[in-house]
């Protein structure tokens, strides 16, 4: 790591124009080139999927994505010529459209259950030639546009269903300028220094350019869906400034201490910088361990976002040290320059609030522990009833089209009109059309059940589709309940003695089993990341205690970011401030948050514990250890806290409900991670356990690969004569003369 520092610092140009040629290159091709952004959703073996199946190859034109036409009488009725003939009109120029396979209107004789009760509601179903993947986005629009245009009047007209969310994407969004703003006045006020700010910006915004320009040229080889380049954004801009903060921050206590910007850039490469790639590695493991669960929907987002944090490290330890090179003193203030120029460079030494802070930790470890553990798991307590499920466009703004068709739906047909099962059958026997029919009428006798259409059978006969409307809303918990009730007894028990094979699916239906598979992988998902940080851990901190310490705790800041989801997101508290409305939480939320935030918050606990070791490997005190690397560390822990904690809060100012909810829950994580758990629970369990922190079986130890955060003072020697004495006096104690230290053999354990 110094050679590479080194060489980066003395060939600083080159570094920079390399970067720059990557950043302005890869930018050109991917805007040049464009994306191919799609979805690679499939659940094989599942009940849903299934159906789908046999509906794509027995009923090709009616497996393609459809879309509801709403159309509401704002007076009278929708039958009135007055509004019938706008009407009729617009659906007839929909019909015309590229990649429309059939529009089936409520005004025509098969259509005559698409008109409400009232006659003031009706819809009508729009198939487009196959999923919303084939389709562009201009394609969708032209569709939602045409229906739209008929909204004048006493006719309201809306659009509604899977493919009208592509065309209402939001615009531009300034939620990541908000976020950038406030982590540059946390920067500013951290460093007090103009210049100094600039460095973790500008590291973190070329790593997130270049990985932002090689997910959408990615996504022409595999598949990448939209919602990758977002979450990549989210992680990459909060990881990619505070990697740069805590290696900047080593780079400016070496300066003060004497040392020359040269040595100073080294210094703080070799020493947090290898703590950032320790951190990196281990959010890089958690996020490819998704993996494990198999599906391939999460393949691209953990691709993207693992490729996000990759080059957020390797600008942080290369082109950061370059930057330093052009920087020189002017990293530091224009008082500390001063000061150091009218008295001379000073060690640094722990003290103000972090030293004050650590010495009550140190004198009050159990009670602290105690209240600090009381608070998380209140915190957490409603974690314990989150339910998974899919949002819809019920949970969107009602600025939007799909919204506004959503509701006037429900309202006059049912809540459960928006969330149909689709019943498929195969029927390749008169036996099997026979058992269909019976099925229909079981099914309408069923509570639960509003409507049970006739069965559609395919041309050839072959198979059958059934359409159930349930009672309850898609989102409701008794429509969970009706859709395992038809599986698992009324289905089965109707097609009891005979051949015939029954699939229930739909997009309800899919997102209960999207939740089914995910929650049956998610113990996999879970351990897989835990016992390999875990590992990890143990082979850089030869101990045992630590590693498990570290791994409850990063439980323990998932619990709570949960807890606070199901507060808001599930149960709806305070949710009008930031515009969303009470339903589950979707499926895919918990694996890819539990994926960021396992490894965010093992960052926090490798740049705390790493400089508590490198004092006890030094020392071998453990109170003392615990205290310094805790006064040393908290005040560029919280700093990067509360930068990582604005960024992502940032983005619940856009519109989108996953990315609110991802951003409130990331947010939420690492400000208890930084100010509850780094700054009193673990420093005041470590003064508990005492010197069994540090303990580690021999065996064991000797089987172990020696990995190692913290450089040797050899190592530092071998490579910067004067480094490691800058190290050693990085760290004077109040009161206690910097005599030199004991030796310790790192790769060993042992003095």
């Amino acid at each position: 790591m110094a050679a590479l520092a080194r060489w980066c610092f003395r060939h600083r140009w080159i570094v920079l124009i390399a970067w720059l040629v990557a950043f302005i290159g890869l930018g050109g091709a991917a805007r040049a080139v464009g994306d191919d952004y799609k979805d690679a959703f499939s659940l094989p073996g599942t009940d849903s999927q299934a159906a789908y199946d046999l509906l794509a190859s027995e009923f090709p034109a009616a497996s393609g994505e459809t879309a509801s036409i709403v159309l509401h009488a704002r007076s009278g009725t929708l039958t009135d010529p007055a509004l019938r003939t706008p009407a009729t009109s617009m659906l007839a120029s929909l019909a015309k459209l590229p990649h429309v396979a059939s529009v089936t209107s409520p005004y025509d004789p098969k259509g005559a259950s698409q008109l409400s009760a009232d006659g003031r509601t009706a819809f009508a179903t729009l198939t487009v030639d196959g999923q919303v993947t084939d389709l562009t986005a201009a394609d969708i629009k032209k569709i939602v546009d045409t229906a739209r245009g008929a909204d004048e009047g006493s006719l309201q007209v809306e659009a509604t269903g899977n493919i009208v969310s592509v065309a209402e994407q939001p615009g531009q969004s300034y939620s990541e300028l908000v976020g950038v703003v406030a982590a540059a006045i946390i920067l500013f006020l951290a460093f007090g220094s103009l210049l100094a700010m600039t460095l973790p910006l500008i590291t973190a915004l070329v790593a997130l350019g270049i990985a932002s320009s090689i997910i959408p040229l990615l996504s022409h080889v595999s598949t990448f869906s939209e919602v990758s380049l977002t979450l990549t954004t989210l992680i990459g801009l909060g990881v990619g400034i505070d990697y740069a903060l805590f290696i900047v921050n080593r780079h400016r206590i070496a300066l003060r201490a004497g040392k020359s910007p040269e040595e100073a850039a080294i210094n703080a490469v070799n020493t947090s910088g290898r703590a950032v790639l320790f951190a990196g590695v281990t959010v890089c493991i958690a996020l490819l361990g998704m993996f494990a669960l198999g599906v391939t929907f999460l393949y691209g987002v953990a691709i993207a976002a693992a490729l996000g944090v990759a080059f957020t490290m390797a600008t942080s330890v290369t082109l950061l040290p370059a930057l330093l090179g052009f920087y020189g003193q002017k990293v530091l203030s224009r008082r500390e320059r001063r000061r150091i120029a009218e008295h001379g460079p000073e060690p640094e030494r722990p003290s103000g609030f972090w030293w004050r802070w650590s010495k009550i930790v140190e004198a009050k470890p159990r009670r602290l522990a105690v209240l600090a553990a009381a608070l998380i798991v209140v915190i957490a307590i409603p974690f314990f009833s989150l339910r998974l499920g899919s949002s819809d466009q019920g949970n969107g703004a009602d600025t939007k089209t799909s919204k506004r068709g959503y509701d006037l739906l429900a309202e006059g047909f049912g809540p459960g009109f928006n969330g149909p099962f689709l019943i498929a059958a195969r029927t390749g026997s008169e036996a099997d059309k026979t058992t269909v029919a019976r099925l229909v009428d079981t099914l309408a006798d069923t509570p639960g059940v509003a409507s049970v259409s006739e069965p559609q059978y395919s041309p050839t006969g072959s198979a059958a589709t059934i359409t159930l409307f349930p009672t309850t809303s898609p989102q409701a918990a008794e429509t969970s309940k009706l859709l395992d009730r038809l599986r698992d007894d009324v289905v089965p028990k109707v097609v009891a003695g005979s051949d015939t094979q029954v699939y229930i699916g739909g997009s309800t239906a899919t997102g209960d089993d999207f939740s089914t598979v995910l929650q049956s992988k998610l113990p996999l998902f879970i351990g897989i990341v835990v016992i390999l940080a875990f590992l990890l851990l143990v082979a850089v901190f030869r101990s045992l205690l630590i590693p498990l310490t570290a791994s409850v705790m990063n439980l323990f800041a998932v619990g709570a970011a949960f807890g606070v989801i199901v507060s808001i997101f599930q149960w709806g508290w305070f949710g009008s401030l930031i515009g969303i409305s009470g339903g589950p939480v979707e499926a895919f939320i918990p694996v890819i948050l539990f994926a960021v935030l396992f490894g965010l918050s093992m960052d926090y606990e490798v740049f705390l514990v790493s400089r508590m070791h490198e004092e006890w490997s030094a020392r071998r005190d453990n109170r003392l250890a615990v205290s310094l690397g805790q006064a040393e560390t908290g005040r560029v822990i919280s700093a990067a806290g509360a930068i990582m904690t604005l960024v992502f809060a940032s983005f619940v100012l856009g519109d989108e409900r996953v990315l609110k909810l991802f951003g409130l829950g990331l947010a939420m994580a690492v400000l208890i991670d930084a100010f509850v758990i780094r700054t009193v629970l673990v420093p005041a369990l470590m003064h508990i356990f005492g010197k069994a922190n540090w303990w580690l079986p021999r065996a064991l130890d000797r089987r172990l690969p020696h990995l190692s955060v913290e450089p040797t003072a050899d190592e530092l020697e071998g490579i910067v004569p004067e480094a490691a004495t800058a190290q050693a006096n990085n760290s004077t104690i109040p009161g206690q003369s910097t005599g030199p230290r004991a030796s310790f053999d790192k790769s060993s354990g042992r003095h």
